[in-house]
């Protein structure tokens, strides 16, 4: 999985009043968990951007002032209510030995013969969340949707890999083809003009022989 580095201050202050200052000079007050205790740092909001206003998972390289170096994934983010600037950063530290959870995005490969022929595509989960050791960590599930037809589905089950283990039963509904209620009334509609079609006949036909 692709790494984003982050370059940071390590904080000495965690209170309101230095997180509030923090803040007011266009910095995100953080956190990084899961080590022997938890580091608290700061970084430039701009800093962020690759990482939080992108729809693809990356992992994280905290680099510190003091020349440390953390691994990392986002486990959580908060957004100021009004003006949706970030307030706070929550990250989990990696080990090479330990799994972490994470959600990876989805991706669908190819065009659909059930939506050429009418089907409406539903994508159903745009991210699955999965179990792994961070080397293992996926970029993408990759889905192709290039035989779907109407009426079919792709689940968790055919994503299934021996590198990681995927947080969602495995019946669960990944994309799906349904058929489009336009479809239906455009057949029903069919059926009731021949039906009519077959009546006038009947009745042209029987009109022919009686004037016979």
């Amino acid at each position: 999985m692709k790494s984003i580095t982050i370059k940071g201050s390590e904080r000495e202050s965690v209170g309101k009043k230095a997180t509030k200052a923090l803040r007011n000079a266009g910095k995100v007050p953080c956190v990084v968990y899961g080590g022997e205790k938890p580091l608290h740092f700061s970084a430039n909001e701009l800093a962020f951007r690759d990482l939080v206003y992108t729809p693809n998972a990356h992992t994280v390289l905290i680099e510190l002032e003091n020349g440390d170096k953390i691994d990392a994934v986002m486990q959580g983010i908060q957004f100021h209510p009004v003006t949706d600037k970030i307030i706070h950063i929550d990250f989990y530290q990696l080990f090479k030995d330990r799994e972490v959870t994470m959600n990876i995005p989805v991706r669908l490969d190819g065009n659909s013969p059930g939506v050429k022929n009418g089907g409406r595509l539903l994508f159903r989960k745009r991210k699955l969340a999965i179990k792994a050791l961070p080397d293992n960590l996926p970029d993408f599930f990759d889905v192709d949707i290039s035989n779907l037809k109407i009426g079919q589905n792709i689940s968790v089950e055919s994503l299934l890999n021996d590198d990681f283990s995927i947080l969602h039963p495995d019946s669960t509904v990944v994309v799906q083809v349904k058929t489009a209620r336009t479809a239906v009334e455009t057949e029903e509609e069919e059926e009731e003009e021949g039906t009519a079609e077959g009546a006038e006949a009947t009745a042209d036909e029987a009109a022919a022989e009686s004037n016979e």
